[in-house]
């Protein structure tokens, strides 16, 4: 007959090896569970690497030069009867421009099948030295752009190769003077011409001193690829910030929603046509924004933070470096011959870190400037390969 103590006994062993089937059983899932936990980190990695690599690869549009049936073609004359789609010459002034710039169909709202296009809209002083640069870049792209050509000198008169994506491209320009509202009304005229392209999706300001650091395929993809827009708007409260306000402003623009930014501008076409309209805030800068306030540093920042506030990325899709004394001048640093190599280039790249579509990148400038007409034939012997146009 089995004692009170060896049942006792018997009790305390089969408790402790339940316990430990227990403790065995846990470690298990504990080992599942971090298992799991570990291919599910590892796979969230994969995953986001995977995008960063598509992101930053982007795969090139289709090269096929997109056309129109007689149909369609006959349409988009009659509604552009006083310029198509492949001549910028006209004879309209600044006022009927702006308005048939104005009462044009957003894209989205266009009942033809057209291969969305970018505006690359040069502001120059007169000539284009760096186009042979230029046209490398766009060359094997036709279809999928548009050039437009403000200058400054309205004499200029520059014939250009009939190859050439810049052949015939110079817009009807006036005079501008630099940090007035003159230059100001250039942009919008030359947004203006670029919206009577009905398949212009993307606008991007650039100068007869920029360059790009990437190839077609990744710009084009880039702008099109997100719904912000690329505008740098800051409230600075500095003497080139806040300290360029006039009073005489207010009511319709206060001092709190003054902004400043870089005029060099990547946007979509819904915010071009409202630039291009908008009557209201820009006699206010024509009256107003005069001597030390410097109408293309303020006007389109104020505006848009004014109407639409968090649409931009706060960024331009243009690097530009100041002089080397650290100090803010009206004017950045002119690159010149001597400057030129890879490592320029490779910096100007890749030099810095931003977001993109909620993702970081180190694709953050497309673009850059000053560069002088003598840097042309180290740029044509370098960045075509450096930056796999074609």
């Amino acid at each position: 007959m089995v004692s009170t103590k060896e049942k006792y006994q018997y009790s305390i062993a089969l408790h402790i090896k339940l316990l430990a089937l227990k403790i065995i059983s846990l470690r298990k899932v504990i080992s599942s569970f971090v298992i799991f936990t570990l291919i599910l980190f590892t796979g969230t990695m994969l995953l986001y690497n995977l995008q960063s690599y598509l992101h930053l690869n982007i795969i090139s549009p289709p090269l096929a030069i997109p056309t129109f049936d007689d149909k369609d073609e006959a349409l988009l004359m009659n509604q552009t009867t006083r310029t198509d789609l492949h001549d910028v010459r006209h004879n309209m002034d600044d006022k009927e421009l702006l308005w048939r710039a104005s009462i044009l169909p957003n894209i989205s709202q266009y009942p033809l099948k057209i291969t969305p296009k970018v505006a690359f809209m040069f502001l120059t002083r007169g000539d284009l030295e760096l186009a042979p640069l230029w046209d490398r870049f766009f060359k094997g792209h036709e279809g999928f752009y548009s050039v437009y050509v403000h200058s400054s000198t309205p004499s200029f008169n520059k014939t250009m190769p009939t190859k050439s994506a810049f052949y015939n491209r110079w817009i009807p320009s006036k005079e501008v003077e630099w940090g007035g509202a003159s230059m100001v009304d250039a942009e919008r005229r030359l947004l203006a011409n670029a919206l009577l392209d009905f398949s212009n999706k993307r606008f991007i300001l650039l100068s007869e001193s920029c360059i790009p650091l990437y190839n077609f395929s990744i710009v084009y993809n880039y702008v099109m690829g997100t719904t912000k827009a690329f505008l740098e708007v800051f409230d600075s409260d500095t003497t080139v910030g806040r300290g360029r306000y006039n009073i005489k402003m207010s009511p319709l623009i206060t001092l709190q929603q003054w902004r400043k930014g870089s005029q060099w501008f990547a946007i979509d076409r819904t915010l071009a046509m409202e630039v291009v309209s908008d009557q209201k805030y820009f006699d206010l800068f024509v009256r107003f924004c005069r001597g030390r306030c410097i109408t293309d540093e303020h006007y389109l920042p104020t505006f848009v933070n004014i109407k639409f506030g968090e649409i931009t990325l706060n960024r331009s899709l243009t690097w530009v470096g100041w002089k080397a004394s650290g100090l803010i001048q009206p004017h950045p640093r002119m690159f010149v011959r001597e400057d030129v190599n890879i490592e320029l280039l490779e910096g100007l790249r890749h030099g810095t870190k931003c977001e993109n579509n909620w993702m970081r990148t180190n694709i953050c400038h497309l673009f850059a400037r000053k560069f002088a007409p003598n840097t042309l034939d180290r740029l044509l012997s370098t960045a075509p390969t450096l930056m796999e146009f074609n």
